[in-house]
């Protein structure tokens, strides 16, 4: 023992009584405390990505890390009852931008927009999402097309807009530019065309592209040869 220190059972009974009575009356009144009653939320508006740079005090990667934590936890709160596809999509496409804003090299909030949001049944929130996909494709389009290839099979198989879709794959073709990104990718828009019926948009550009050289991978040449063959048999005859 130290000091002044007693042992528990030296404490007189009528103290023990009184916590005991304590005890009792604090979780009798917790008890009768009404439960909080789940409620449906909407996203508040966020912040201004100059405010999270700023409450990011130099540590903008790990704030935008706990931002998209905070904007994917939302809707599994436990006083919330609203699921994520029916926010307030607006909202949601300011929430995923501030946070690109702070980290411009964050692929996930444009895999949470492509592969989460934007799958919903909703049409009018998945082309919200979708276009907002197509607009940040533009400001890194060597390293954002994935998420821009994935929305224009969501336009192409999910909402049958096929004419959405080939404009995502037009912008595939036309800016990226890194090596790493897949033939299948860039040439989108020519099995597109084939799916629009228009089929003679398809020969010619499918020809152009065997004819410009830039197809290195003798397979893939190949398999683009043996489709404009099939093209070619699908022309009417000349009259």
């Amino acid at each position: 023992m130290r000091g002044e220190e007693r042992p528990l059972a030296a404490l007189p009974t009528w103290l023990w009584l009184g916590l005991a009575a304590a005890l009792a009356v604090h979780i009798g009144w917790r008890a009768l405390e009404p439960l909080a009653q789940p409620r449906e939320l909407d996203l508040p508006a966020p912040p201004s990505a100059a405010a999270l740079r700023v409450a990011s005090m130099g540590e903008a990667e790990a704030t935008a890390r706990v931002a998209m934590l905070y904007l994917q936890a939302f809707d599994y709160g436990a006083g919330n009852l609203t699921p994520y596809r029916k926010l307030d999509y607006r909202r949601l496409a300011e929430w995923l931008d501030h946070i690109l804003e702070l980290d411009p090299r964050s692929q996930y909030p444009l895999f949470a927009a492509a592969r989460v949001y934007a799958e919903t049944a909703d049409e009018t929130r998945a082309r919200l999402m979708l276009e907002f996909v197509y607009r940040e494709f533009f400001v890194d389009p060597d390293r954002r097309w994935p998420w821009l290839a994935h929305a224009a099979l969501l336009a192409k198989h999910r909402l049958q807009d096929l004419a959405l879709a080939r404009r995502y794959a037009q912008a595939i073709e036309q800016y990226t530019r890194a090596s790493d990104v897949p033939l299948w990718a860039k040439h989108m828009e020519i099995f597109i065309l084939e799916d629009m019926n228009e089929l003679e948009a398809a020969r010619i550009m499918l020809g152009g592209l065997l004819a410009s050289g830039t197809i290195r991978d003798p397979a893939e040449a190949r398999f683009l040869a043996d489709r404009l063959k099939a093209l070619e048999a699908r022309r009417p005859p000349a009259r």
